[in-house]
C-alpha cells in the first residue's frame, strides 16, 4: 500500500512537472502598432436662443426649426436641451438651448449666415463625429494584430526560428475616439456669438482628421 501511495505520488509530480515545462515553453513577445486617420462626416452643434418673454421665445423657436429645416437638417436630429428664466435682473430674459447634426451634405457656410440673427445668442461644437468609426476601430486592430505577427517572424527568423501559435493577444488602447474637437477648431468656435462681423469657416475642410491609434500586445510559441 505504501508503494502504491508513493507511485502515485510520483505520477502526480512528473505530472505537474510536465504541466508546467507546457506552461514555460519557449515564446517571443511582441507588440504590433496601427494607426488610421478618419474624416468626420458628422457635427454636432450646441445652439442657443433668447428672449424677452416666453411668446417672443416660442416664435424664436419656430424660426429656429425653420431655419434648420430649410438647410437639410431633420427634425429628428434637433434636440432640446435646457430653458432657463433670469429672474433676477428688471428686464426677464428667458433662453433656451438645442442640439442639431449635420453632415457632408449641409451647406454648411449657408446655415450659418442664415443663424446670424440677434434671437441666437451662441452656438458651440458638442461633437464631431464619423458615422462608420466602429468599423474603422475594427481595421486599426486588425491591422495591429498583423503588425505583431510580421515583426515576430522576422525577429524569429533571424536567429533560425519560427512563430508558431499565439499563447497571448492583449489589446492595448493607445488613443482613440469616435468624438474629437481638434483644438484649433474648438478654440474657434468656443462659444460664438452670432454678430454681423463673426464669420468663422464652418466647412468640414476646416475640421482635423479623427486620429486611431491601437497597439495589441502578443506572445508567440518559438518553434
Amino acid at each position: 500500500m505504501k508503494l502504491r501511495h508513493f507511485l502515485l505520488i510520483g505520477i502526480f509530480t512528473a505530472g505537474s512537472f510536465i504541466n508546467a515545462q507546457e506552461v514555460k515553453k519557449n515564446a517571443i513577445e511582441v507588440t504590433g502598432v496601427a494607426e488610421m486617420e478618419v474624416e468626420p462626416d458628422e457635427i454636432i452643434f450646441n445652439i442657443g436662443i433668447k428672449a424677452d418673454n416666453k411668446n417672443e421665445l416660442a416664435d424664436n423657436e419656430k424660426k429656429l426649426f425653420e431655419t434648420l429645416k430649410n438647410n437639410g437638417v431633420k427634425n429628428e436630429d434637433i434636440k432640446f436641451k435646457s430653458m432657463y428664466q433670469n429672474l433676477y435682473v428688471k428686464t426677464t430674459r428667458f433662453t433656451k438651448s438645442f442640439q442639431f447634426k449635420i453632415n457632408t451634405k449641409t451647406n454648411v457656410s449657408k446655415l450659418f449666415e442664415d443663424l446670424n440673427q440677434k434671437w441666437v445668442s451662441n452656438i458651440n461644437i458638442a461633437e464631431i463625429k464619423n458615422t462608420k468609426i466602429a468599423e474603422f476601430k475594427k481595421t486599426v486592430k486588425i491591422q495591429a494584430l498583423k503588425a505583431a505577427k510580421e515583426k515576430a517572424d522576422y525577429l524569429l527568423e533571424s536567429m533560425g526560428k519560427k512563430a508558431g501559435n499565439p499563447l497571448e493577444v492583449i489589446e492595448i488602447e493607445d488613443y482613440t475616439s469616435d468624438t474629437v474637437i481638434p483644438v484649433a477648431y474648438a478654440r474657434k468656435l468656443s462659444n460664438v456669438q452670432m454678430e454681423a462681423d463673426a464669420a468663422p469657416d464652418f466647412s468640414f475642410d476646416n475640421i482635423e482628421n479623427i486620429k486611431l491609434k491601437y497597439s495589441i500586445k502578443t506572445r508567440y510559441e518559438i518553434l
